[in-house]
């Protein structure tokens, strides 16, 4: 793009109407004029400042835009919302559906936030709606928005603030401040804030590559802020005791509980996430071979041998509105991993038993997976494995450890095996492998854990050192 050191600088022109009235910066640019309207005297100096001060540490201004080297953007009128349309439509092919759906609901908290008006402004819940439909890669494809939504689309369009309002430190703070806060008005919890936060900050990189801003504000930003929680709550964390009770207790709610004794069975033995035990297939579950029991005439397992299974896909739950296939859940490459990596966690020979049980009385559904609904015959439903686990553990748990949050949730049956293979001393490096987790991510969650075991390895140091010393 041509630059130029001809630059001059005109008087602000003042155009009072009958309901507002507009500043307008005006200059030239090698001999082509420009000028840039803006609401408030306060706006239009500081806009001109700008430029003088840039002509006076001589920068070069572009001729085609009229913009120093330093300022130059693509288009300084373009609004939030616009802008965020066109980011949530950029991200959506590559991003999960949990994922799509956090980036979504943050663009729209920030919206909401910049509204640059009230005169029209829709209800709360309609532009929530509205952002629902814009922010949605599936739905704008593929529906037509109704009436309302295409008139609050509209409106957003033209009435949310300036994408380049985002260099005002007040303004970012006011998002910040929102994207901190429930819709009940309640404080956000730190994990919540950095949910909310992330594509925020992520947008406002995008911005700075389509030079619609200069850098981006929030790093620059004074914020305090709550570190969120990381490490593992080990109040949850059963012991193998309790595992079995609770996994007993599973059998023992109807149908559907002995349909789903080996899919809790392997979230405890083996670190399974949910989303990856409701994908497991015959095909990720390599069992040793049984043998005839002469005394029963049964098929047994050998006793002490362990399997194994391996696996490269999960299925999580995010919702039919934001996967590709319109089902609540999408098979998936594994969390935090490429294309068919693959996960080898040991299958200890409890749960070969109990693996070997359930194939024998349930079998697998027609595509393989191992675990199906009851009455459905599809996939596990989120909310019939977590009834099931909730009538376990009031009927497994004293009344004191149900009122605590002892596995409060099926993902606790996760932790608690995690913890179970550090307390066995097995490297860390190994664990991380076994649970699909970065080394780093492991010490950071499991740090109390890991804490938790260093008596135990002062004492086998020791036990080297004297070694040592007698040879000595």
């Amino acid at each position: 793009m041509e630059t130029t050191y001809d630059v001059r600088f005109w008087k602000t022109d003042v155009y009072r109407g009958e309901k507002t009235t507009t500043y307008k910066v005006r200059w030239t640019v090698a001999g082509k004029p420009f000028k840039r309207p803006h609401k408030t005297a306060a706006l239009a100096n500081s806009f001109r400042s700008e430029l003088v001060a840039a002509a006076k540490r001589g920068e070069a201004f572009y001729v085609g835009t009229g913009l120093p080297v330093s300022m130059d953007r693509q288009d300084v009128t373009t609004t939030w919302f616009t802008f965020a349309s066109d980011y949530a439509a950029m991200k959506w092919p590559n991003l999960a559906a949990n994922s799509r759906r956090c980036t979504a609901r943050s663009l729209t908290d920030v919206t909401i936030a910049m509204v640059g008006t009230a005169r029209g402004k829709p209800s709360a819940e309609s532009i929530r709606e509205a952002c629902g439909w814009a922010f949605n890669g599936r739905r704008r494809n593929k529906e037509e928005p109704s009436a309302d939504v295409r008139a609050t689309v509209e409106w957003l369009t033209r009435h949310t603030r300036k994408v380049s309002d985002l260099t005002q430190p007040d303004t970012v703070r006011q998002v910040l401040l929102v994207l901190g806060t429930k819709h009940d008005g309640s404080k956000a919890a730190p994990s919540s804030l950095q949910r909310r936060r992330g594509p925020f900050v992520n947008a406002l990189e995008y911005a700075v590559e389509k030079r619609l801003l200069r850098s981006n504000p929030v790093p620059a930003l004074k914020v305090k802020t709550t570190r969120a929680v990381k490490e593992l709550d080990v109040a949850v964390v059963v012991n193998p005791e309790q595992a079995r009770a609770l996994l007993d207790a599973v059998s023992r709610q109807g149908k559907s509980g002995k349909m789903l004794k080996a899919f809790f069975g392997v979230m405890y033995y083996c670190g399974l996430r949910p989303g990856e035990a409701v994908n497991l297939r015959r095909e990720n579950v390599r069992l040793p071979k049984r043998k005839r029991n002469r005394m029963t005439g049964k098929l047994e397992p050998p006793k002490g041998e362990w399997g194994e299974l391996s696996f490269t896909q999960s299925a999580p739950a995010a919702g039919a509105a934001w996967t590709d296939n319109g089902k609540r859940r999408e098979v998936r490459q594994l969390k935090g991993r490429e294309i068919g990596e693959r996960r080898t966690p040991p299958c200890p020979p409890e749960l070969v038993r109990l693996l070997w049980d359930h194939l024998d009385n349930h079998g697998t559904d027609t595509e393989g997976r191992l675990f199906r609904g009851v009455e459905t015959g599809g996939e596990v439903p989120e909310g019939t494995y977590c009834r099931v686990w909730k009538k376990a553990r009031e009927d497994a748990l004293s009344d004191e450890e149900c009122a605590s949050p002892l596995a409060g949730r099926p993902y606790d049956l996760r932790h608690a095996c995690v913890s179970t293979w550090l307390a066995a001393g097995v490297p860390s490096a190994q664990v991380a492998r076994w649970a699909g987790h970065s080394i780093d991510v492991l010490h950071r969650i499991y740090a109390k854990v890991l804490a938790d075991q260093e008596d135990s390895f002062r004492k086998r140091i020791d036990k080297v050192l004297s070694s040592e010393d007698k040879e000595e």
